[in-house]
């Protein structure tokens, strides 16, 4: 490595270099964001832990609040950090690493933490060396505490007082490279969402004998094995892309990938499995990589992306803009604090606090939230959003708790907590956000409620939302809740939150995601089972209030529930989204909140498929644990076929095959017209339904196409008749989720189904599909 040096250091204080680390032919920039600084010192580590700095220089402050350097002679894999006094902690000459020279206050009046024991990293870092949760600090002799602040005592030695240079992550300077080319551009409406954790994709042992689990399943041909060594990464997750093309799923929407708070041994429900702990907007999640190389985790991701693109899949990113993962005050006390990147740079630029400068946590429950009010940490919204799309490749987004993004501090007296509950849904950022979407053809997506307020439905134009009422309608009338009004608005495509959004594809309707009951556990369990032994459990948290129900106790009754789920889904107006596993009948044991287990029972079982009773497979994970046999046998006519994730794929193919079940406009209220028509009837035909009713039909009527769809939730058989189909064309028999029509896998294909003649009994809890088809031709088979 050849010597590295300031160069034109007059320059720096001018200079206009965008924020973070920049490898250019002439020379490295580094721009910082720290407008109530006082000094900023660069430091150059030549390693990531146990080491001091090899080099340090002194950046220039613009005008803008930026600290600007420009060095010679870094490569690619450097690491970087940075120590920032202020006006609390002012700089003395006499000042060392570890020694409290210049001293004040632990915050300034602003509530700005700066301590130049603490070292930082740039928040725009591409990637950092690790974590605070490392297992490397145990090995050094210490844990995440030193990192704190405040007076209190650490083998003798006040907290604010420990240098952490040889413990804090490090930022990498990494060499920029080109995106992923060739986007699918999918047209939104299209999307089937299938929603999913990095490790739970490819985590699990079965996905080495992918190949031969799915052997005979046809349009599985392309899907090959993954070998052990990228189980659980990006580069599997990858490999993964023939097996979600073949089953229908257009958008990969994983689970954040940011560089997060989390143990790399996973321990038993002690860790950040799903990763909604963000250390590093910019970095992807170590973890994930097989390549753990500096640079590495950001080849590979992009590599990943390039595989999901040539299947014709998108990629979509969790993102948890709300909060970060460097916390709050700990144990209450305003002096301390544990930051390691945005808040010792800026602290009052990007966290809300209160009047005494303690940090607010109301509207997320984890510990701080950040402040936008500040057009600093706006930018960096805008910022990281662009690099993950323009230079990482992706293609859309999902905001956890994206209400927070819409809320202005500045605007209300810090303890006005009404008023600062206030969402504002023209606030900058979340117009800023959909600008950028519209110009880079990204899709973003609400999760629109949080602890302070529920915005369903109130998210500026060009955003789409994750529509918690459909979840609830559906969960309560599938379970005979007779909550009809509610239900066939959810059908509908929700157009009275949805109207002014952009169309029906807005609504992103799930009936379960990643925190909750999954699919199989909903029809499965009445209340949650969280505190049971590893590997199912423990973890905390999880709502009480579910809407599920056990059937009973009726394996045959359960699997009849989720046919009846995942066919009213794929049929609703709105881009349906699905959890992982729910194909073929994946279970927690009811565990409906593991956010801390990152362990294979969590993860894909690929095993599932090839067996009719999927839940009887082994976890193989060595502790002798096993899956909590809730479906039971389907009756299908091959034990080595698993009916559910038939039924399952057939119902993605057929929503892909017919335009008329992926609309991005609304139809009116009358058959026969040019557009696509929602029209719900009585069994007769002949009504409409009332509140109450737990029997109805829901006819999908469009030019070229229609389907009749019996739904019924009772627990008795109910009389439909089908009026004619017009045109000469018939009715046939397209799905069947009763429990006596699995040994033809609940459903038909196009054309083959039988005819209906006039009327049918449509059993309890089960949903009859009938699809307008050309009468055959006289002598032809019925």
């Amino acid at each position: 490595m050849s010597a590295i040096t300031a160069l034109d250091e007059t320059t720096w204080a001018d200079a206009d270099w965008p924020l973070g680390t920049h490898l250019r032919a002439d020379g490295t920039t580094f721009a910082v964001y720290a407008p109530a600084a006082t000094r900023v010192q660069l430091e150059i580590y030549p390693e990531a832990l146990g080491a001091t700095a090899s080099a340090v220089f002194l950046p220039a402050r613009g005008a803008d609040g930026i600290w600007r350097a420009r060095l010679g002679g870094l490569e690619p894999g450097a690491l970087v950090g940075f120590r920032v006094w202020g006006p609390n902690w002012p700089y003395d000459e006499a000042w060392t690493p570890g020694s409290d020279a210049g001293f004040i206050a632990d915050f300034d009046e602003q509530g700005n933490r700066f301590n130049p024991n603490k070292v930082l990293f740039d928040p725009y870092s591409r990637e950092i060396t690790h974590n605070v949760y490392t297992d490397a600090l145990g090995r050094l002799g210490v844990n995440d505490g030193v990192l704190g602040t405040g007076g209190e005592l650490v083998d003798g030695v006040p907290r604010r007082r420990i240098d952490t240079a040889p413990y804090a992550p490090k930022g990498i300077v990494i060499a920029e490279s080109a995106a992923p080319a060739d986007k699918p551009q999918l047209p939104p409406e299209q999307a089937i969402i299938y929603e999913a954790g990095v490790t739970q994709l490819t985590g699990h042992p079965s996905a080495a004998r992918l190949a031969d689990l799915l052997a005979g399943e046809p349009g599985f041909e392309g899907v090959t094995d993954i070998p052990a060594q990228y189980q659980g990464t990006y580069k599997g997750a990858g490999l993964l892309a023939p097996y979600l093309k073949a089953a229908g799923v257009t958008t990969v929407e994983l689970l954040p990938v940011h560089e997060t708070n989390a143990s790399e041994t996973g321990r038993a429900g002690a860790t950040n499995a799903w990763g909604y702990m963000t250390l590093s907007f910019f970095a992807p999640n170590r973890r994930y990589a097989a390549d753990k190389s500096r640079g590495g985790p950001t080849r590979e991701f992009k590599e990943m992306i390039r595989a999901f693109h040539d299947a014709g899949l998108e990629v979509y990113l969790d993102v948890v803009y709300n909060h970060t993962a460097e916390g709050g005050n700990w144990n209450g006390d305003v002096n301390t604090t544990g930051f390691t990147s945005l808040g010792g740079f800026a602290t009052a630029e990007y966290y809300q606090m209160t009047r005494d400068k303690i940090l607010v946590d109301g509207a997320t429950g984890t510990s701080n939230q950040i402040n936008y009010s500040s057009a600093a940490a706006r930018q960096l919204v805008l910022d990281s959003l662009h690099y993950w799309s323009h230079d990482m490749g992706v293609d859309g987004f999902r905001f956890d708790l994206a209400t927070v993004l819409g809320r202005s501090p500045h605007d209300a007296e810090p303890d006005d907590w009404g008023a600062q509950k206030r969402f504002f849904n023209e606030h900058p950022l979340l117009t800023g956000i959909a600008a950028l979407a519209e110009k880079e053809n990204l899709e973003v997506i609400a999760e629109a409620w949080d602890l302070w307020g529920y915005e369903v439905g109130n998210f500026p134009r060009g955003w789409g939302e994750w529509n918690g009422r459909y979840r609830d309608a559906v969960r309560r009338f599938t379970k005979g809740d007779g909550n009809t009004a509610d239900f066939l608005d959810m059908i509908n495509g929700d157009y009275h939150h949805f109207e002014d959004n952009g169309g029906p594809q807005k609504s992103i309707n799930f009936i379960v995601a990643h925190d909750g009951f999954n699919l199989a556990d909903l029809v499965s369990y009445q209340t949650k089972d969280n505190n049971q032994p590893y590997p199912f459990g423990p973890s905390d948290g999880g709502s009480d209030d579910n809407m599920s129900w056990d059937s009973g106790g009726d394996p045959g009754l359960r699997r009849q529930r989720l046919r009846n789920l995942w066919t009213i889904l794929m049929l609703s107006r709105g881009v349906p989204m699905v959890v992982a596993g729910d194909e073929f009948g994946r279970t927690q044991n009811g565990n409906n909140n593991p956010w801390a287990l990152d362990s294979l029972a969590m993860r894909n079982n690929y095993a599932m498929i090839a067996t009719n009773a999927p839940q009887r497979v082994a976890v193989e994970d060595g502790t002798g644990a096993a899956y909590h046999d809730n479906l039971g046998v389907f009756d299908s006519r091959d034990e080595r076929v698993n009916p559910l994730f038939r039924f399952a794929t057939f119902l993605m193919r057929l929503r892909h095959r017919h335009p008329a079940l992926h609309q991005a406009a609304w139809g009116d209220l009358e058959a026969g017209g040019e557009d696509v028509s929602y029209l719900f009837r009585t069994p007769d035909g002949d009504g409409s339904p009332r509140e109450g009713d737990r029997a109805l039909a829901v006819h999908i009527d469009a030019p070229d196409d229609g389907f009749w769809v019996m739904i019924n939730m009772s627990p008795a058989p109910v009389d439909f008749r089908v009026p004619a189909a017009g045109g000469g064309d018939v009715w046939r028999r397209l799905v069947d989720t009763a429990v006596g029509s699995e040994k033809d896998d609940n459903c038909w294909p196009e054309g083959e189904g039988e005819i209906v003649a006039d009327g049918v009994a449509v059993q309890p809890w089960s949903v009859v599909v009938w699809h307008r088809s050309p009468s055959p031709r006289p002598g032809a088979a019925r």
